[in-house]
């Protein structure tokens, strides 16, 4: 065997070594995190004793625990997965950093579909779920828009990028005139919905995302080869290996906007992990998405477990959304990109 062979062994296990210890970080952050928070009679060993066994503790300690900060830490994990999953999916199809969730207008549509829900009172089924259901329905029809797009021969890979900010344009005028209409009741409630937060699902929601992440992933990592493919040397490249670009651009934009649609019908919009995950996993593991996705996914629930946890315990008893703490770091950081991107044509 090689020299080159060799390193390149020796690379792969170094970065498989590298996510694992990301995951090991992540599960104790989030054991740190059910621990964190406004109550003063249950501490962080005093979480980690119940935890484990070690201790019954009260019962207003456990519902504390399983009842309210488990099911939130748990969304927080495979919410901020499938979030920076899907942003690595975007970025890998299209072939630009700037892509994600958000900015592909999928965000957008669920922003309207609960803006119809609460305002209007417009909605498929007339229960609690409202909300949540527009919100989902919604979003998938910015990904038929996607689908009808993908079978125009002629359309770019920028050209997704405008249509997503045009959809953004649109939804958002709609919604900002729904809420000059809206009582105070209506608007207060469209306003919590629309800054992201993890205080909404329940453990039964959780346990729901997670099973669709678990059914999705696999399908995500399946694409791996072939956004190698489309990275490394574009579309002309990806068709001599026998990849068909334009259909798996199409598969892999559909199978991104489904795993975004699904968290942030119950969170609302949550928009940076999506962005920023990816483009960290580039610098700890490169650019071969057989390790970028796993390690995308990971940071991203770590990044969302963190902002969750500051929001939480920053301003205690009161909590700042997550959604909120991470559009104050995802601002800059967008900037930052887009600086860059702009600063490497010069």
């Amino acid at each position: 065997m090689d020299d080159l062979s060799l390193q390149h062994i020796r690379k792969s296990k170094q970065h498989t070594l590298l996510i694992l210890l990301i995951s090991l970080a992540t599960f104790l952050f989030a054991i740190y995190s059910m621990g964190t928070g406004s109550s003063s009679n249950l501490g962080f060993w005093t979480t980690v004793k119940i935890i484990l066994g070690l201790d019954e503790g009260t019962e207003l300690q456990s519902a504390i625990i399983w009842k309210l900060r488990f099911p939130r830490v748990l969304m927080a994990i495979v919410g901020g997965a499938a979030l920076a999953t899907a942003g690595a999916l975007m970025q890998g199809a299209l072939g630009n950093p700037l892509v994600s969730p958000l900015t592909m207008g999928v965000a957008s549509g669920a922003a309207l579909g609960a803006a119809l829900a609460i305002v209007v009172g417009w909605s498929f089924v007339d229960n609690d779920l409202a909300i949540v259901l527009n919100a989902f329905l919604f979003s998938l029809l910015v990904v038929f828009i996607i689908i009808q797009l993908g079978k125009m021969r002629s359309i770019s890979a920028e050209s997704y990028i405008l249509v997503g900010i045009a959809i953004t344009f649109i939804s958002g005028a709609i919604v900002s005139t729904l809420q000059y209409f809206a009582t105070d009741a209506q608007l207060s409630a469209l306003a919590h919905w629309s800054f992201g937060s993890l205080s909404r699902p329940t453990l039964e929601n959780a346990v729901y995302v997670s099973m669709s992440l678990v059914i999705l992933m696999p399908t995500a990592l399946k694409w791996s080869w072939d956004l190698n493919a489309l990275s490394m040397g574009g579309d002309e490249f990806a068709i001599s290996t026998g990849v068909d670009p334009v259909s798996t651009r199409k598969n892999i934009l559909i199978l991104s906007a489904l795993m975004t649609s699904i968290v942030i019908a119950f969170t609302g919009l949550i928009g940076f992990v999506g962005l920023a995950a990816p483009h960290m996993s580039r610098l700890f593991v490169g650019t071969d998405f057989r390790k970028l996705i796993p390690c995308s996914a990971v940071l991203g629930s770590m990044l969302m477990l963190f902002a969750d946890t500051v929001g939480r315990t920053l301003f205690a008893p009161i909590v700042i959304p997550v959604g909120i703490m991470l559009s104050v770091i995802g601002g800059p950081f967008f900037l930052y990109l887009l600086l860059k991107k702009q600063g490497a044509k010069l």
